[in-house]
């Protein structure tokens, strides 16, 4: 029997406040243990808290970047389970009337675009984190500081058909937060988490089937590898004759495989109810319509409008507008110089194939937007052809400097002096004679060995298009 994966995902996301969610304690990270505390994160008796209104804005700005409606009134609901990081045994969160719902991305699968629906978007506060002992050490400690960091939960629809398009989908959440800057969404620091529900049944069902719950997923590549481990599992287990059971399991990095973590707990056993110390969140027509102005274009809207407005390709675009300091960073260069698409080329090939193999981000680039837009301009003023243009770049990225100054005093112009030229094509016609023979019996894909020879007597300077117009010349001359 063929199956097919139903996976949903939630999503956890740290807004990029400087205070916690309902304190004034810092959310700065890696700080000392239990440092950035109070009474309010440490659930003293007595203590209230009051919702941080930054948070409450990065929460808006996020739903409306994912489509979502916006209720007008949502509720603190608290959520209670024992747990040695949750000082209070609740966490504060919201239940039955959330921040927003109703929303949806699009991620680019192989088969084309695709809409994943986005069933509510809502706020709550982090719990603390556990640390257990290691080697000799018998002991498990408690770290307070992210308690009370603000998050927002995204819960997806399931809507989800395999690991490749969950990855998809949770790089396209990210690209967004970032976009917006409402968080930096850095899965290595735990700003960004993601839990997956995943069943599975056969092909063309409508009936799901039996779910489980994965955690312990710090990265996209972790999360598709637990799917894809977990989803045979299940299959497995049903063609094998058994059931799935509900339960939350654990992924395993280093055996590649989910293990059980405990019984997957129902919504009642939560005990969900509203927070008596925290009134109704009611915001105004004109909030949101002031969040919604101060959104920027967004990813999916940059994409359309650099292939409209440049030219580019599907590919390019996608490229270009993962990052938007690097969208920002093309758009500064073309600006300076009109050639969208060499631009292009420069940025993702030479560019970010040196950041990216010394593990640098575009933000510490050594190279400026206006030194690539002086490089191609000299391309296209023919003063240095592609290849020294090649050079030239080494030269920004290792030593910096102005491009034309760079050119002139290195000597790199191009020579575009046809006698200099014709003189180095009569050396190599002298001196190739096998390949001049095989060009006059009618081989003329060889005169690109030709072009290469008088290219590399030039050190790269020749103009390539008079070299290939006097190559051609002179060997035509030859067959008579």
């Amino acid at each position: 029997m063929e199956y097919e994966a139903v996976i949903g995902l939630e999503v956890h996301v740290q807004l990029a406040t400087k205070s916690k969610i309902f304190c004034s304690c810092s959310t700065e990270f890696g700080a000392a243990p239990n440092t950035h505390v109070c009474p309010v994160c440490l659930g003293m008796p007595g203590s209230l808290p009051v919702l941080n209104e930054k948070a409450v804005e990065y929460a808006v700005k996020a739903a409306l970047a994912l489509n979502c409606r916006i209720n007008l009134k949502s509720i603190f609901a608290r959520k209670n389970y024992f747990y040695p990081d949750l000082p209070k045994g609740y966490q504060i969160s919201q239940y039955e009337e959330p921040l927003a719902e109703e929303g949806y991305i699009e991620i680019e699968t192989e088969e084309g675009t695709k809409r994943i629906r986005i069933k509510r978007v809502h706020m709550e506060e982090d719990a603390g984190k556990n640390i257990h002992g290691e080697g000799n050490d018998p002991y498990s400690y408690v770290d307070l500081n992210r308690a009370g960091i603000p998050l927002i939960e995204i819960v997806s629809e399931p809507d989800i058909s395999s690991p490749a398009e969950a990855r998809l989908y949770l790089q396209k959440l990210r690209t967004i937060m970032r976009y917006i800057g409402v968080s930096n969404a850095d899965m290595e620091k735990g700003e960004l988490r993601c839990d997956a529900n995943v069943s599975v049944r056969p092909k063309g069902s409508d009936k799901l089937g039996v779910k489980t719950e994965l955690k312990n997923m710090n990265s996209f590549r972790h999360v598709q590898r637990a799917l894809e481990y977990e989803i045979e599992r299940q299959i497995e287990v049903l063609e094998e004759g058994g059931e799935v059971v509900q339960e939350t399991r654990l992924w395993n990095p280093h055996l590649g495989i989910t293990e059980t973590m405990r019984k997957k707990e129902e919504e009642h056993d939560y005990r969900y109810f509203p927070e008596p110390d925290l009134v109704p969140l009611v915001l105004g027509e004109e909030f949101v319509e002031r969040m919604k102005a101060e959104l920027p274009e967004l990813p999916d809207d940059k994409k359309r409008r650099f292939m409209e407005e440049y030219g580019l390709s599907a590919y390019d675009a996608e490229v270009l507008c993962a990052d938007k300091a690097l969208a920002d960073f093309y758009e500064e260069a073309v600006k300076a110089h009109d050639n969208p698409k060499a631009i292009a080329n420069w940025v993702m090939v030479e560019l970010l194939g040196r950041l990216n193999k010394d593990g640098r981000s575009i933000s510490e680039s050594p190279v400026a937007p206006m030194q690539v837009a002086k490089l191609v301009k000299l391309i296209d003023d023919g003063v240095i052809s592609g290849k020294i243009g090649k050079q030239l770049f080494d030269i920004l990225y290792r030593e910096g400097g102005d491009p034309e100054v760079v050119v002139k005093e290195r000597g790199l112009v191009q020579i575009t002096d046809t006698s200099q030229i014709e003189a180095v094509v009569d050396e190599v016609i002298k001196e190739c004679p096998e390949e001049v023979n095989k060009y006059l019996a009618g081989k003329t894909k060889v005169i690109g060995f030709l072009v290469g020879q008088v290219m590399k007597k030039t050190r790269g300077k020749a103009n390539p298009r008079l070299v290939n117009e006097l190559l051609r010349k002179k060997l035509d001359e030859l067959k008579g």
